[in-house]
């Protein structure tokens, strides 16, 4: 069983069937979740050779491919190996039967029970934003999620974080007649922000285009203003109509402790698992993607992390295989 259809959760899918393993893939959403939920617009950081998967080419006339045709790139990847997957069935929860080693284990889902002999656990970290945990959080002017600059034309946005989507966020909507201010914990834009998106952004904050508060903190959210403290250790409250938290993501701990997954609370989070075998600390439960990063979500990315299901299938192979 294969829990996630992200391009790694397809890699492990196409590995197992060239090892001739019986296996399916379980998605709580769409195909490539997480690709689905990106902004309309977004380019990826990647070439497009980094996110091919199967060994079949991403053919790409930009040197960046976006996220229109990544999304059609993995659909026909999927249809040409002709994969498993169930989309729009959350896991629920997973338990092993017993200690032994060829103990099965009983997969519960929104739709209904499965047993497997093996897991594998590739959800990414997309789904749970990082709150803030501020008063106003919850209201519905609130987003962590952008997908286009549309909705926020002619209205006060305020953007939080100094990252990509971030960014990509900030400049989309002050292009499109938005009023864009950025508060920003650090003193300066993320050093991991996209090369040619960089200086775009330092110049229109040069140029007063795109305010930002470096060095600040948001402290409250309201119905039409928000409050901050600056630099300076002054309280500034600010009119605004809409906040685009882009605090970033990370794994589902709650589900991975749901599983008996242990997680280390002094290390980023970690998941329990061994790095050469990807195994976690219940036998035959595994890790491949990003999730095994824990909070280090920049570690693993599909370029490094393909060969997560080469190294688990191959030893699944071998186990199952046995006379």
């Amino acid at each position: 069983m294969i829990v996630g259809a992200g391009p790694i959760g397809l890699t492990c899918g196409i590995e197992a069937k060239k090892a001739g393993l019986e296996y399916l893939i379980l998605e709580k959403g769409a195909l490539v979740n997480s690709l689905f939920n990106y902004p309309i617009f977004m380019t990826f950081f990647s070439t497009a050779d980094r996110l091919e998967i199967g060994g079949l080419p991403f053919m790409c006339l930009a040197p960046k491919p976006g996220r229109q045709e990544a999304l059609e790139y993995y659909r026909q990847v999927t249809q040409y190996f002709d994969l498993k997957v169930h989309l729009y069935e959350e896991v629920k929860q997973i338990h092993k039967n017993g200690e032994e080693l060829d103990a099965l284990f009983q997969v519960a889902t929104s739709k209904g029970n499965y047993l497997a002999k093996k897991v594998i656990i590739a959800t990414g970290f997309y789904d749970v934003p990082i709150y803030m945990d501020i008063p106003g959080e919850d209201l519905p002017k609130v987003h962590h999620y952008y997908k286009e600059a549309h909705p926020y034309v002619m209205e006060k946005t305020l953007v939080v974080g100094a990252n990509n989507s971030a960014v990509d966020a900030a400049l989309e909507i002050w292009r499109k007649g938005g009023e864009v201010t950025m508060i920003i914990r650090g003193s300066e834009i993320g050093r991991r922000v996209k090369y040619w998106v960089k200086p775009d952004i330092e110049n229109r904050i040069a140029e007063g285009s795109i305010k930002a508060y470096f060095e600040s903190e948001l402290l409250e959210i309201r119905e039409k203003e928000v409050v901050l403290r600056d630099r300076d250790g002054q309280l500034i409250t600010l009119p605004n109509d809409y906040v685009l938290a882009m605090t970033g993501f990370r794994p589902d701990f709650d589900m991975l402790r749901r599983f008996g997954i242990k997680i280390d609370q002094d290390n980023a989070c970690l998941p329990d698992h061994n790095p050469e075998t990807m195994q976690t600390n219940i036998e035959g439960l595994y890790l491949a993607g990003v999730v095994c990063g824990g909070l280090n979500t920049h570690k693993w990315f599909i370029e490094n992390s393909r060969v997560h299901a080469e190294k688990i299938v191959r030893k699944v192979a071998a186990m199952l295989k046995k006379p």
